[in-house]
């Protein structure tokens, strides 16, 4: 089964150019590229700034997309509400839980797993895990947060057949943790890093997919058109890949 992959840190849906909140903006940027599942990063609820809007709500209603799984990672005040990771798809979610990493002293980051049911040819369907992470803004943390991924439940006790999307914001400045992390472990990325930050203008490739097990990862590209530029902070990244099974 193919799917489209949608990778992005969405920016509380608010443009990294103009500051202006429009959550329309960001579900009309997605919908131009088709996708079968969202991951999500930096979704908010709950603040005045973003009218008291539950994002991954407000976005999955724009989108059609009825199955839909969110988790808080970064609490403010009533101004500037809450936000975390979402994961928007077609497909149901059987299950959804969170993965803490946060290291002390600095600030809550985790990684949103979902279970996601596909259909089979057969009338049957398969399960694709996809995890969803936003990773910390320094290089150990970034490292530390990774290896503890790597070996928490459930991804530490899955077979090497088992399907595994890993996406998202993983604020990887420097272009090592694919390489020097997630190959050793099975996982396959792109052909080389993409750059997706600043959107206007990207230079560093904060954002990265890559899968493992009966998985390909058969394209991934930035989005580059105008509107990409301005809806948020971050390109998005869009993957198609092909689950086998």
């Amino acid at each position: 089964m193919q799917l489209r992959v949608l990778s992005w840190n969405v920016h509380k849906c608010t443009g990294g150019l103009d500051r202006r909140y429009d959550p329309a903006r960001t579900a009309e940027l997605a919908a131009s590229v088709e996708p079968d599942l969202l991951l999500l990063q930096e979704v908010a609820e709950n603040g005045a700034w973003y009218r008291g809007e539950r994002q991954v709500d407000v976005l999955g209603d724009l989108l059609g997309f009825p199955h839909r799984a969110f988790f808080v990672n970064v609490r403010f005040g009533p101004r500037r509400g809450h936000y975390g990771n979402a994961v928007l798809s077609r497909h149901p979610i059987a299950h959804a839980a969170n993965i803490d990493l946060t290291q002390p002293g600095k600030k809550a980051r985790s990684v949103l797993h979902a279970e996601i049911r596909l259909p089979t040819g057969d009338g049957h369907s398969r399960t694709l895990h996809a995890f969803n992470l936003h990773l910390g803004l320094g290089e150990q943390e970034r490292r530390r947060q990774l290896v503890q991924f790597l070996a928490a439940h459930p991804f530490g006790h899955m077979r090497r057949s088992t399907p595994i999307v890993v996406a998202g914001d993983f604020n990887d400045v420097y272009g090592t943790l694919g390489p020097q992390l997630l190959a050793p472990n099975g996982f396959v990325g792109g052909a080389k890093p993409l750059r997706t930050f600043p959107a206007y203008a990207p230079l560093r490739a904060l954002d990265g997919v890559y899968v493992r097990g009966d998985v390909e990862l058969q394209d991934l590209t930035t989005i580059r058109h105008a509107p990409a530029k301005t809806a948020s902070d971050h390109l998005p990244l869009l993957a198609r890949v092909r689950v086998h099974g």
